[in-house]
């Protein structure tokens, strides 16, 4: 009997430590698994939104400070593209399919609420107001908006042909239709902050009257946008010229320039000749 005994207690013991090594191991597997990963991009980014938006904008409306607020524009700005061109890089990381395509549905889909909310206090702004536009309005111009018009939509179409060019393993013109389509982008931006400075010279600012505030808010929107997207196009840019390839991530990156590029219409057909 003691024997038995004896036998039973060394065998419950060794289930025991077999029942806790396996524990352990399952353990340390999972908080592998579960392993956080960081990254100093997000905090680039938001620094940069900080400095670019509400510094700003308090600085040159609020303070009157005009130097100070172009130089918080001027830090805030690159460091919103360099953040997102680092994040993005990291996200890159070769060809698996990630999250990018499934999740890009839903990301344009929150933004077109929000260009919507935009849109709506507009349209009630307008259709209830005595008279349009208000006194201190300055006639907008008729011929660059146009120009703005076809820059866009031509940009969509050769990020169109980069798309397919890089499905066709074509890395040379893949390359070549990504630079034009970043060129056509810069383009636009640039014949934006002209606009806006022609118009500001003008004594049309973001505070002259209830339009103008609806049109720097809305065309500056939109202009983030762009820039937004020209750092998802570098950040593809600067792997692809040493051959990291990403098909997933160039299709969400296509996805995200054809909706900013459909937004601009409603943009050019409401704000500008409306």
């Amino acid at each position: 009997m003691a024997q038995q005994r004896a036998e039973f207690d060394r065998e419950f013991s060794g289930r025991l430590a077999a029942a806790a090594s396996q524990g352990e191991g399952h353990a340390a597997g999972e908080a592998h698994a579960h392993e956080w990963e960081t990254s100093p991009w997000p905090l680039v980014i938001s620094a940069g939104i900080l400095l670019a938006l509400p510094l700003a904008f308090s600085f040159r409306f609020v303070y009157e400070q005009p130097l100070a607020a172009v130089l918080t524009l001027g830090i805030g700005t690159p460091l919103i593209v360099a953040g997102i061109v680092g994040w993005v890089r990291e996200g890159l990381g070769g060809e698996a399919l990630g999250l990018s395509p499934a999740a890009m549905p839903w990301f344009i889909l929150a933004e077109a609420l929000i260009f919507l909310s935009f849109f709506a206090t507009y349209w009630v702004m307008r259709l209830a107001a005595p008279e349009w536009p208000p006194a201190g309005t300055v006639a907008l111009p008729r011929v660059v908006p146009l120009v703005m018009t076809a820059i866009l939509v031509s940009s969509s179409f050769t990020i169109h042909v980069a798309e397919a060019r890089l499905a066709a393993s074509d890395q040379r013109g893949f390359l070549r239709w990504l630079v034009v389509t970043i060129a056509l982008g810069v383009a636009f931006v640039g014949l934006s902050a002209a606009e806006w400075r022609e118009l500001m010279h003008e004594g049309f600012t973001f505070s002259t009257n209830a339009y103008s505030t609806a049109f720097f808010s809305i065309t500056g929107f939109h202009a983030a946008h762009v820039v937004v997207g020209l750092g998802i196009f570098v950040a593809l840019l600067l792997p692809a010229l040493r051959g990291r390839l990403n098909e997933p991530f160039t299709r969400s990156a296509s996805l995200y320039w054809h909706f900013v590029d459909i937004v601009w219409l409603f943009v050019v057909s409401q704000v500008y000749y409306w």
